[in-house]
């Protein structure tokens, strides 16, 4: 069976390579541009967005229950 402590060393040993390899700059580039572009787009949060689906819902429930009045009203006016 092997030492887990074995594991331990070589765990440690690939991150410190990783933390001073090319790859390291490159995740932090990459993610710099991403920052970059994500930035230059319209976009929203999920936050803003969940607030406007509940917003859009509420307005829908509104607009039928008016819906649903007037017909009734033009109903009696029809009578």
């Amino acid at each position: 069976m092997l030492n887990p402590k074995f594991f331990d060393e070589i765990s440690v040993k690939l991150n410190d390579a990783m933390a001073n390899s090319p790859a390291r700059d490159f995740e932090k580039n990459a993610r710099a541009l991403l920052a970059q572009g994500f930035s230059r787009l319209d976009l929203v949060t999920r936050e803003e967005f969940d607030v406007q689906a509940q917003l859009l819902s509420r307005a829908r429930q509104k607009l039928e229950e008016m819906e649903a009045r007037v017909a009734a009203l033009e109903a009696q006016r029809g009578n």
